[in-house]
């Protein structure tokens, strides 16, 4: 997801602060739709598949970053784990608002679906989270 949409070197774009997340994830989508050149439902599913190659670099980050293989040592910081990690979100992001137009909602749903399955701190008698006495 390094690329540059509008001709900055840093690949910033002028008006990036005024852009809510899912309006950044439409101008994605749009991009790669126009440079992709082939069918809609392929597209479709190799984006799903992006999903897998961005995990992997999650997980070749967090193993560089503890030095897990002795031939490489340590290769990655804290901070490529964190980048890798969105990386993955946004990729996620992009491949359901290429599904669907509806993805804000789906997500916002889905999200408030997950949280409601999880306790509040009133409900299990917990103040901020952290523990006393």
């Amino acid at each position: 997801m390094n690329a540059d949409l509008n001709g900055r070197p840093d690949g910033t774009d002028t008006d990036d602060a005024d852009r809510s997340p899912w309006e950044t994830v439409d101008h994605l989508r749009s991009w790669l739709d126009a440079g992709t050149g082939i069918r809609p439902e392929q597209d479709l599913l190799l984006r799903m598949l992006k999903l897998s190659e961005e995990v992997g670099e999650v997980a070749q980050a967090v193993i560089g970053t503890i030095g897990q293989n002795p031939r490489k040592g340590v290769t990655h910081s804290w901070q490529d784990v964190e980048a890798e990690l969105c990386d993955v979100i946004v990729t996620a992001m992009v491949a359901l608002r290429t599904l669907t137009p509806e993805a804000p909602q789906v997500f916002a749903g889905h999200l408030r679906r997950i949280a409601a399955r999880v306790p509040s701190p009133e409900r299990t008698g917990e103040s901020d989270g952290a523990s006393g006495s």
